[in-house]
């Protein structure tokens, strides 16, 4: 999104796989634009938007900042154009916790058997140099506290180091990738690496839409590929090939028995490499990938086969407990998948059904529907057995992975005028088999609800209740046999106001009341209050926000979310618990059109502990301070 900042998207040469990159348009407004464009031409003037049908006035105001409309330029640019005027940027990130946890005082104790050698300071130095959309190469460098930085078991410097060059519209070479690269196939059944979410008040975000080749630039250890891919475009048909070749880590088991070899009975995903148990986990686990993708796109219809086969050089045997009857084991997984979506006037219908090894089945099948300029609907059906396992999956599913589930969620939204709207969703569904912590086949059910109210230009308000009735083993009399409780609720309701006071400042207070297992055994309740400052001037070079927030659990079980501001590219949605204060600050001064500068403060007081953390991670005393500072410099 900064980069379309920068070089604003021309909308009449824009092709449908750059505005998927947009994931505030639905698959609907999407196809809506291109057809629009087919029947009348090239836009004149950027109001002609509101005559696109389902382009609301909110849906424009979020698209402006990033397009423009005038003549079609070619972006066939030849590479020496693009080698030579693009733009350079060095990004460095460090971020340090002022009090000291228990793994850095142990530090130097010979008696200890467990702590962090390395310093406590997180470091992030990220180079990218960007033409357009059409060229991008950069190297990431990361390293996490406790992790050694050029010496010990990081003589190399950073723990994390990241490559990429990534280029499109090359003639029929729509995108090439070498180094790191994320994949995203169909509806994430199979594999699907870059950003996806799954139910939130956007009931109409339930497709996954994103290119299939994507260039790798993030810090996460584990969510990537590590080679090359290719996608080749010949009039309506597209061939995509890719190939990685990386090492992961893993937690090796040794096996003592006689004509046997280690496994690994886990893929660790954290990329912490601190402690010595953790350091020798790492890169332990040989893991190379092959997959691709033949698809077929003419107007609203796209037909796509996928496929994509894993191997690694030990076998993946997991813990021998019954929820993993089913789970993956081996050296080879396999899967295949045939993906599809059609638009007919104001439907728009998606799928996709997949198979692991040859016979066990997933598929999902969802339909976005435009009854009415005020009524929007979205249905999805899932349907995945419990033997189907996936490596990448990343489906819209209850589970975190695409395995052992049936349901059915629906959802609405209705803008009865330009100051009301009411978006409501509900999801059922079924574990036809055990799951961690559910030791029978279980059923759970969740449904929204959120009415929004926008009387002005400066005033928002909007209330959510929200309700969830999960399955969970209840064994308070330690039975042989855990029994399963098939409805433990758990209850939201948030109220939220944000007022902008003038063109500089914008006020937000947020209430939240969290009911969990309300008049049950596992009754626990929860509250959060928080008060937001915006600060922004136009045409200054500084900006920054404030949060005071207050929050009070009786356990884990009754903790409440919220999503905070960060510095650029970095974001965070902890989970608050117990008792106590938080408070935060971001400032942004830009010192030059080259060189902007981002502070942030944070801090969490708790009134009835004397600890905080865990393990390693434990401070002594009631509260944590984090200072980061960032630097970015574009040249």
């Amino acid at each position: 999104m900064q980069q379309y900042l920068r070089n604003k998207l021309n909308l009449n040469a824009a092709t449908e796989v750059e505005l998927k990159e947009f994931p505030f348009l639905s698959p609907l407004q999407i196809v809506s634009f291109m057809n629009y464009r087919r029947l009348f031409g090239k836009l004149i003037s950027i109001y002609e938007l509101q005559a696109v049908p389902g382009w609301d006035v909110e849906t424009i105001q979020k698209m402006l900042p990033f397009i423009t409309v005038g003549a079609a330029l070619s972006t066939k640019e030849d590479l020496r154009v693009r080698l030579k005027e693009g733009e350079h940027s060095i990004l460095s990130r460090a971020t340090y916790v002022f009090e000291k946890s228990r793994g850095f005082r142990l530090k130097g104790d010979t008696t200890a058997s467990s702590f962090y050698p390395g310093s406590r300071e997180r470091l992030l130095v990220r180079y990218k140099y960007q033409y357009k959309n059409l060229l991008q190469y950069g190297i990431t460098g990361e390293k996490d506290p406790g992790e050694q930085w050029f010496k010990g078991a990081q003589k190399n410097g950073f723990d994390f180091y990241s490559a990429h060059l990534f280029v499109r519209n090359l003639g029929i070479v729509k995108a090439l990738a070498i180094g790191d690269f994320t994949v995203n196939m169909g509806q994430g059944l199979m594999q699907w690496q870059s950003l996806a979410f799954r139910k939130s008040v956007d009931v109409t975000n339930i497709k996954r839409q994103a290119t299939l080749l994507r260039p790798y630039n993030s810090t996460n250890e584990y969510f990537f590929n590590r080679g090359a891919g290719i996608t080749l475009e010949k009039k309506s048909f597209q061939f995509t090939a890719f190939a990685s070749f990386r090492k992961v880590s893993g937690n090796i088991v040794a096996d003592t028995s006689t004509n046997a070899e280690d496994y690994f009975s886990s893929l660790l995903t954290s990329g912490l490499h601190r402690t010595r148990n953790e350091q020798s986990d790492k890169n332990q686990v040989q893991m190379n990938s092959f997959g691709g993708n033949i698809s077929y796109n003419k107007n609203n219809l796209h037909v796509g086969i996928n496929g994509v086969h894993f191997q690694f050089n030990r076998p993946f045997n997991r813990d021998d407990v019954p929820y993993n009857r089913f789970a993956f084991r081996g050296t080879k997984l396999t899967n295949y998948s045939l993906d599809w979506s059609y638009t007919w006037r104001n439907l728009h219908w998606f799928g996709e059904t997949a198979l692991h090894q040859s016979k066990y089945l997933a598929f999902t099948n969802g339909l976005l529907m435009s009854a009415d300029p005020k009524v929007d609907i979205s249905l999805v059906y899932r349907n995945i057995q419990p033997q189907y396992q996936t490596i990448f999956g990343n489906a819209f599913t209850e589970g975190s992975l695409p395995t052992n589930e049936k349901g059915l969620f629906g959802g609405v939204s209705l803008k009865p005028s330009s100051k009301w709207r009411l978006d409501a969703y509900m999801d059922l569904y079924r574990f036809p088999f055990l799951r961690f912590r559910i030791d029978a086949p279980a059923s759970g059910k969740e449904f929204l609800v959120q009415l929004t109210h926008k009387p002005n230009k400066q005033l928002e308000i909007y209330t959510r209740y929200r309700q969830e009735s999960r399955p969970l083993n209840f064994n308070p009399d330690n039975e042989a046999i855990e029994p399963v409780v098939n409805a433990v609720p758990r209850k939201n309701w948030r109220i939220q106001a944000q007022y902008k006071v003038s063109s500089v400042i914008t006020l937000r207070q947020r209430l939240d009341a969290m009911w969990y297992d309300k008049k049950g055994p596992l009754q626990s309740n929860g509250f959060l209050a928080f008060f937001d400052v915006f600060y922004k001037p136009m045409l200054k070079p500084f900006s920054g926000n404030l949060r005071l927030q207050y929050f009070e659990t009786d356990n884990f079980d009754s903790r409440i979310y919220a999503y905070e501001n960060d510095v650029l590219y970095g974001f965070s949605i902890p989970a608050f618990f117990d008792k106590g204060f938080r408070y935060y600050t971001n400032v942004n001064y830009d010192v030059s059109k080259q060189l902007s500068i981002w502070l942030r403060l944070a801090r969490t007081t708790y009134l009835n502990r004397q600890t905080v953390g865990s393990g390693l991670d434990e401070i002594a005393g009631n509260s944590r301070t984090e200072c980061r500072v960032q630097l970015l410099w574009k040249f």
